[in-house]
C-alpha cells in the first residue's frame, strides 16, 4: 500500500476484477477483499482472509483499513437513504459501473 502516486485510470477500471489484475499488489488485493467483505450484508470476514491480512499489516494498519471501509460504507448508505445524487465535481472522470454480482458472490482466494 505504499503508493504515493495515487490511483491510475487503469486501477479504477480494474477494481471489479482486482484479484485477476496485475495492477494491484498482494497487499492491495487483500485490502480490497477486506473492504468488500465489510461492505456486504452481513459483514462477514473469513478467518483465512483476516490471517492473510495480519501477515501483511500491523494492528494500527488493520484498524485504519477497517475504519476507512466502515466510514465509506456509512457514507454510501447515508447518501442512498437520502437519495443524494452526484454533484458534478468529477464529471468526465473515470467511474466504472460496479460489478455487484462479483461483490455478492465474493470468494477469497488463497493468498
Amino acid at each position: 500500500m505504499g503508493r504515493n502516486e495515487g490511483l491510475s485510470e487503469r486501477d479504477v477500471l480494474e477494481l471489479s476484477h482486482h484479484r485477476e489484475s496485475d495492477a494491484y499488489s498482494e497487499e492491495e488485493k487483500l485490502a480490497l477483499d477486506y473492504a468488500l467483505c465489510l461492505c456486504n450484508t452481513p459483514a462477514e470476514v473469513p478467518d483465512e482472509l483476516f490471517e492473510a491480512l495480519r501477515s501483511h499489516f500491523d494492528e494500527a494498519q488493520l484498524i485504519e483499513l477497517t475504519a476507512t471501509a466502515a466510514w465509506e460504507n456509512y457514507l454510501a448508505r447515508f447518501n442512498r437513504g437520502f437519495a443524494v445524487e452526484a454533484q458534478g465535481f468529477s464529471a468526465g472522470a473515470v467511474c466504472p459501473i460496479p460489478d455487484h454480482h462479483q461483490a455478492r458472490s465474493h470468494q477469497v482466494s488463497s493468498a
